[in-house]
């Protein structure tokens, strides 16, 4: 007679965590905002700029959204003293990946051509935001490098999509983190879809003078010889 084989009991399983680690990275990310945000908010005897906000201060989802007045917008830049985004005069290109890529030059608001401002240079896009803690680390590392770059190649810092709306909170962000160099912001994400750059941020783009993409580095530079490094390899300069 056949003997009915014994019942074996259910592997035990770990329980599901309780909080999705999607979740929680939402939750570090909103965090993170927050204390930027009340970082970096104008402070006086009210709590509140002298008659220049045009919103209450900035909380939850809209708070990268909060605008300042002219004037307090104007001040922030002359402390930023950025310099100019870069015009080379030279040909662009057939296949330049910035062609017709138009954004806010941060410096002074006016609108800047990427493709022919970069044109006929070796150039590194720098993708960075407000709320990207890695980028206050990268950020000053990169302004470093483009100094010892010099003309040799042209660095272009970018705020990504995401807070490119307000530029006084990435212009103060700029101060805080004592960053000079030449930034423009993506407020419609196009030069993040014209360079195919990768949702990472710190990332760098490095772009050949043909305005062709060479190689897109999404990791964090920790000095300006790495950076070095990099460009040599990928570009072919040595700086």
């Amino acid at each position: 007679m056949n003997e009915s084989s014994p019942s074996r009991k259910p592997l035990s399983q770990k329980p599901p965590p309780r909080f999705p680690a999607a979740l929680r990275w939402t939750l570090v990310f909103v965090v993170a905002m927050i204390a930027l945000i009340v970082a970096i908010w104008p402070r006086g005897g009210s709590g509140v700029p002298d008659g220049s906000v045009t919103a209450s201060a900035p909380s939850g989802p809209n708070a990268m959204d909060a605008q300042v007045g002219d004037a307090q917008l104007a001040s922030a830049r002359a402390d930023a003293a950025l310099p100019p985004c870069p015009t080379t005069g030279l040909p662009m290109g057939p296949d330049a990946a910035l062609a017709g890529v138009r954004a806010p030059c941060l410096a002074d608001g006016s609108t800047y051509d990427l493709g022919t401002g970069t044109a006929g240079k070796p150039l590194i896009v720098n993708m960075w935001a407000v709320w990207c803690l890695p980028c206050r680390h990268e950020l000053p590392v990169m302004a470093e490098y483009a100094q010892r770059a010099g003309d040799s190649v042209n660095v272009l810092a970018v705020h990504a999509q995401e807070g490119a709306q307000n530029p006084y909170l990435a212009l103060q962000f700029l101060i805080e983190n004592n960053v000079r160099m030449a930034t423009v912001l993506d407020t419609d994400g196009k030069i993040a879809a014209a360079l195919r750059a990768p949702r990472v941020f710190p990332s760098s783009i490095l772009i050949r003078p043909d305005g062709t993409v060479a190689k897109v580095l999404p990791q964090i530079f920790d000095s300006p010889d790495q950076i070095a490094a990099a460009v040599d390899q990928y570009l072919g300069v040595r700086t």
